[in-house]
């Protein structure tokens, strides 16, 4: 059993000591316990850990501070925030958190309880698992790759396209995929989008790697294909790239030519960018779509995604944030928005795909609400192409065509 290093921050006296006892009894873990942010600031300059789990509601520097200190941090563990405060208040600071770029691995209702813990665990588990690292320590955010290297590993093929499959909650088959970055490097082993991505997109290299994930997409199905599966995939699109008003064409142009289905493709629209322009927006949605390609509005209920652009917007799919899936078995706010959020996609007939789902008990209510498909470490991580194919020989014979 992997050892994980956690560092507990928690003011109250019984708290603190009740938190401790229960990681010891829940196994592998080795725990630091501070009273306060600022000393848990100073563990963190001089002792690498791979989980922080931190109240909220404390004297002095409260936890969101402490969020906000730890963005800063080279090396920054992975977050889990516990308090007594509303179920909101938690998944607010767990979206001030990840749009700080850190990695919350839990929002949890006090008092902590064992299965919380062991999710916790499990979180970890994957982490190690997706970024290729099999020990703590190792699983650390590597520094910004330089635009040179990055264009390199381009050129080089070294960055590649992984796929993380898409489940039914109908018959529980993969019926999907995303396909997602990762860069084999030379050096430093598997890496994820964290340790690059920045560079891909202040360097202006978002529609070479877009490119390269197709090209790689379109080899993959080719390859499930031989073996009888026909798999939609989604590729991640930045939106400021609809300012380009050929791009539909030049896709179309691009899938066509190697024999391939436009409809066997689905365009994720980013909100890390925009159009300069709103029409340009709609327009190359509209081109997307009248091209044959799916459309998907991603990570709904982050960032800037509106009702207004849902219904607007030729989507053909609707990717809900992990953040309104994280926590929702626990969470009446959250499953009543999920609830809404998925009843009025099946009046738009659009198909719902929930991300980042982790727990059982998660992958129950969203099958109970109607979801259309669920992907998350529950299902899978990210795997390389002839994983995925072992994947979907796992999951059984291909559908007869009709």
């Amino acid at each position: 059993m992997t050892v994980y290093r956690v560092l507990i921050v928690e003011d109250h006296p019984f708290q603190h000591e009740y938190l401790v006892n229960l990681f010891s009894e829940v196994g592998g873990f080795e725990v630091d316990a501070v009273w306060d942010g600022p000393t848990a600031l100073q563990c963190l300059a001089t002792e690498h850990y791979d989980l922080l789990l931190s109240d909220l509601l404390m004297p002095g520097m409260d936890g969101v501070q402490l969020i906000q200190q730890l963005a800063d941090v080279t090396r920054p563990p992975v977050l889990a925030l516990m308090s007594v405060a509303s179920r909101r208040m938690l998944v607010g600071a767990g979206l001030a958190a990840r749009s700080m770029g850190l990695d919350v691995a839990g929002l949890i209702s006090k008092p902590v309880q064992a299965p919380a813990v062991l999710r916790l665990r499990e979180h970890l588990d994957n982490t190690c698992l997706d970024s290729g690292k099999g020990l703590p320590g190792k699983r650390s955010r590597l520094p910004l790759q330089t635009p040179e290297s990055v264009i390199a590993a381009l050129h080089e093929g070294q960055i590649q396209a992984w796929f993380q499959p898409k489940k039914s909650l109908c018959n529980g088959r993969i019926v999907g995929a995303e396909a997602l970055a990762r860069w084999q490097h030379p050096s430093h082993g598997l890496l994820m989008p964290g340790s690059f991505m920045g560079t891909v997109e202040q360097s202006g290299l978002e529609e070479q790697l877009l490119w390269l994930t197709l090209r790689h997409t379109l080899q993959a199905q080719q390859q499930w294909r031989r073996q009888g599966y026909e798999v939609p995939v989604s590729i991640n699109l930045p939106t400021h790239l609809l300012d380009q008003h050929d791009l539909a064409d030049r896709l179309h142009a691009y899938v066509l030519e190697r024999d391939a289905r436009p409809q066997q493709i689905i365009f994720e629209l980013l909100e890390t960018s925009t159009t300069r322009l709103p029409g340009d927006y709609y327009a190359g949605a509209c081109r997307l779509r009248m091209k044959g390609f799916g459309l998907a509005q991603d990570d709904f209920g982050q960032g800037l995604s509106s009702y207004f652009n849902l219904v607007s917007t030729p989507f053909s799919e609707l990717k809900i944030d992990r953040s309104l899936v994280h926590g929702c078995a626990d969470s009446e706010h959250l499953a009543t928005a999920l609830q809404s959020i998925i009843e009025l996609c099946r009046k738009l007939g659009l198909t719902v795909v929930a991300e980042g789902v982790e727990t059982h008990a998660e992958l129950v209510l969203l099958r109970r609400m109607g979801c259309a498909q669920v992907q998350g470490f529950l299902i899978s991580p990210a795997v390389a192409v002839g994983r995925f194919a072992s994947l979907l020989v796992e999951d059984g014979p291909a559908p007869a065509l009709i």
